[in-house]
């Protein structure tokens, strides 16, 4: 872990000039699976400082409109990239962009409902998130949130059912997610940044900071030179392709307090 710094090494300078603050939301804004107030009003305090914030998350399209629409984010990537969403609170609409067509997400789906039952079937104890309903383009098999924690061997097993059906297989700190098509978080955000802002991301990436927490971060922690893993990133650094530059004292939530009080100080100053 000799490659990874501590928040403080994140100079002043370079806080400085940061925009945009992107962020996983489970096991990075949540503790132990409850949003502490202390960092929903971090979001807050960044919004009002002029910061665009949005959440980069594997959580269902369902749940990204309610956050879009209520939270205070500029936008949301969901589904670990299939989909953003933005609620344009002045015209009172909702922009929705997915990275398949329609027609290629109902082909999908009924491939994941029946690689859903072989999963189920091969891995006891595992189960359907309990947040599936809410899905547009992936299945969510969990291992961890609402069921006893499986061993790693067993996570490992839904792994390779995902990729032996041809699938694309992500593991968060809850999930197994897995999908049909080519996409990750950052090829969203990629998408995003281009149709929302009109930015080529590889121009900005230096005003972006992430905060994250598990292997499905790692397109994101490898990409930004400004990635930041609160401390329970710790015991998946040894699965995790990429890792962070900088790292917190905090887990969670006040990991990324930690990291937005860091952010509003250097723009203060």
């Amino acid at each position: 872990m000799a490659d990874i710094r501590a928040l403080t090494a994140f100079t002043p300078q370079n806080r400085s000039g940061i925009r945009y603050v992107l962020t996983d939301i489970d096991d990075t804004l949540t503790t132990h699976g409850r949003l502490p107030a202390a960092a929903y009003t971090a979001l807050e305090r960044l919004a009002a400082a002029g910061f665009r914030v949005i959440p980069i998350t594997g959580r269902p399209a369902g749940w990204c409109d309610l956050i879009a629409r209520f939270w205070p984010v500029d936008a949301i990537v969901g589904e670990n990239g299939a989909l953003f969403m933005r609620y344009d609170r002045a015209a009172k609409k909702m922009q929705r962009r997915f990275f398949q067509s329609e027609v290629e997400r109902a082909a999908a789906r009924g491939k994941l409902t029946a690689l859903s039952q072989t999963i189920l079937r091969e891995v006891p104890g595992c189960a359907l998130a309990s947040d599936q309903q809410y899905r547009e383009c992936d299945l969510a098999i969990d291992f961890c949130e609402d069921v006893p924690p499986l061993p790693q061997a067993a996570v490992d097993k839904i792994v390779a059912l995902f990729e032996a059906a041809g699938a694309t297989a992500k593991v968060s700190s809850i999930h197994v997610n897995g999908w049909f098509g080519h996409w990750d978080k950052l090829s969203m955000t990629r998408v995003l940044f281009d149709e929302v802002y009109g930015l080529n991301l590889d121009a900005v990436r230096d005003q972006v900071v992430f905060a994250g927490d598990s292997p499905n971060d790692a397109p994101m922690f490898g990409y930004f030179p400004y990635s930041v893993g609160v401390a329970n990133v710790r015991p998946f650094l040894d699965r995790i392709a990429a890792r962070p530059a900088f790292v917190t004292e905090g887990e969670g939530g006040s990991g990324f307090v930690e990291l937005a009080d860091a952010l509003i100080a250097a723009k203060k100053s």
